[in-house]
């Protein structure tokens, strides 16, 4: 569809959400997914693990007008370090999954991320995607704190990467935020902590429950370890609970005693 007027200065959001592609096969794909993202003024693009390496020339004709949205990417090696500094993961996906999670529409989706994003006035909100061919894997899904998904044919329900983009960038660009309207909070209340703060949360009881004895088989290890990871990342903790947990821990394991009397 026509329609760019090149006269006209380019429109970049505020609050926009953050959108990371998660182990994208295709550079064509990865560039009209940043033209889809540009659309609705949405501008920080991560990638992690592209199957052809970065920088990519497909990727670049394909960006059309959003070249820049391309050449600002920035690449990661994990899901988890990608997510590191983002307050609310947002998963897509069109199936169902075996962890237990809040599910939300676009819609929903996209007043979510508004809120939030103006409630802590920066990109705290991030819209993770999978592979084109597979979608998010489980321990994708395990760091994120909510599912999106859409409901469509369910005799053919499966979206293209830029077409998920731009479905889920335009609901947020054209949410108007009725219900959830940015809410007065005391000073003394504590943010809500990053991606980063309860993964080292998470490695440090990890830790703990190694030493005491936990993983008493190695097969079960990787799904204990998923099903707790998704559990913490599921309760949104806040910074100050993080430090409480972990301090929990600490007293457990017997690195802080208490005082004698």
């Amino acid at each position: 569809m026509a329609g760019t007027d090149s006269s006209k200065s380019l429109e970049i959001r505020a609050h926009a959400p953050v959108v990371i592609l998660v182990r994208p096969q295709l550079g064509e794909n990865i560039g009209m997914c940043a033209r889809a993202m540009l659309n609705c003024g949405v501008t920080e693009l991560r990638i992690v693990a592209p199957r052809d390496g970065w920088p990519n020339p497909a990727a670049l004709s394909a960006a059309s007008g959003a070249v820049s949205v391309v050449e600002n990417a920035r690449l990661f090696n994990s899901t988890a370090e990608a997510v590191a500094d983002l307050q609310m993961v947002l998963a897509t996906t069109a199936r169902n999954r075996d962890l237990y999670k809040t599910i939300y529409t676009a819609e929903e989706a996209g007043r979510e991320i508004r809120r939030v994003n103006s409630e802590l006035d920066r990109p705290a909100c991030g819209l993770l995607f999978g592979p084109e061919r597979t979608g998010l894997e489980n321990d994708d899904i395990a760091l994120a704190t909510t599912l999106v998904t859409i409901p469509l044919n369910p005799a053919f329900s499966s979206l293209n990467l830029a077409q998920a983009t731009l479905l889920l960038c335009y609901s947020w660009l054209s949410a108007d935020n009725p219900y959830h309207t940015a809410r007065d909070q005391d000073d003394d209340v504590s943010p809500p902590a990053s991606s980063g703060q309860i993964e080292n949360f998470l490695n440090q009881m990890e830790g703990e429950l190694e030493d005491a004895g936990f993983f008493r088989s190695e097969a079960h290890r990787p799904t204990l370890l998923r099903n707790i990871r998704n559990y913490f990342f599921r309760s949104a903790p806040t910074e100050q609970e993080v430090r409480t947990l972990h301090g929990i821990i600490a007293t457990l394991g017997g690195k802080r005693r208490r005082p004698p009397g």
